[in-house]
């Protein structure tokens, strides 16, 4: 894969564009490991001013400009890669895109994957590219936390992180008190905060917004790719059913 911009070894641009992205959903458990690496990284790590940590959350194809800025990029995220729960996994460059695919935990996987080929159609692929994944316990858990097999890989995923900035001469150091969020974001950056004061099963629908679940009034018209544009309305019920299916691959 290659990229119309100079080499990160350029003396004209000595220090590379470095962006670490963290994409996944908060609100489905393990789904969100990505976004908590990054949220962790920002808040516990120093680093210089030409690497940038980056909630991608569910962006998608929207985040393209910002992988078309980046030399090296790494990417924090949770990937079925079919190994136990809780499995730290890191893929490098061209397999990057394919391990995005193939089994994928959630939607705003196949939207990376097209921001990958958006960026390298576009002539600005970066040049090294590590995919730091871990192994979901649960996901269909709605507005559920990480796992703890899952969260104790937040760590260890950083400090791989830091290994891969330290071996292309980027120093990261770690602070000794953290940054704090606004005390309106921290309801949901503040991982121990949104555990403990998540409604119990008794007070919230776990699968989504029970006015809706419960309710037999509404229906979700679904439009199918026909050449004749032809459309069906389907039940609630089989709509979940299927998004539950694409979504475990």
């Amino acid at each position: 894969m290659s990229s119309n911009r100079s080499s990160v070894n350029d003396v004209n641009r000595p220090q590379p564009n470095v962006l670490i992205l963290g994409i996944g959903n908060l609100l489905w458990a393990d789904e969100g490991f990505g976004v908590r690496a990054v949220e962790t990284l920002q808040q516990w790590y120093r680093y210089p001013e030409h690497v940038r940590a980056m909630d991608g959350g569910t962006q998608g194809v929207y985040l393209v400009q910002e992988v078309r800025e980046s030399d090296l990029l790494i990417v924090f995220d949770a990937i079925d890669y079919g190994l136990p729960p809780g499995t730290l996994k890191l893929i490098e460059g061209e397999a990057v895109p394919k391990y995005l695919g193939v089994k994928k935990v959630s939607l705003h996987q196949t939207g990376f994957q097209e921001v990958l080929a958006l960026a390298e159609m576009l002539g600005d692929y970066p040049e090294k590219i590590l995919l730091i994944g871990v192994q979901p316990v649960e996901i269909e858990d709605f507005g559920g936390s990480l796992r703890s097999e899952v969260k104790a890989q937040i760590e260890p995923a950083i400090e791989q992180a830091i290994a891969f900035l330290s071996a292309h001469g980027i120093s990261v150091s770690r602070r000794t008190r953290p940054l704090l969020a606004d005390r309106l974001s921290s309801a949901i950056s503040d991982m121990t905060r949104y555990e403990h004061e998540r409604p119990g099963p008794e007070q919230v629908c776990r699968l989504g917004d029970e006015r809706v679940l419960l309710s037999g009034e509404y229906q979700i018209e679904h439009r199918p790719a026909a050449l004749d544009g032809s459309a069906m309305s389907v039940g609630l019920d089989q709509h979940l059913n299927k998004y539950r299916t694409d979504t475990r691959g």
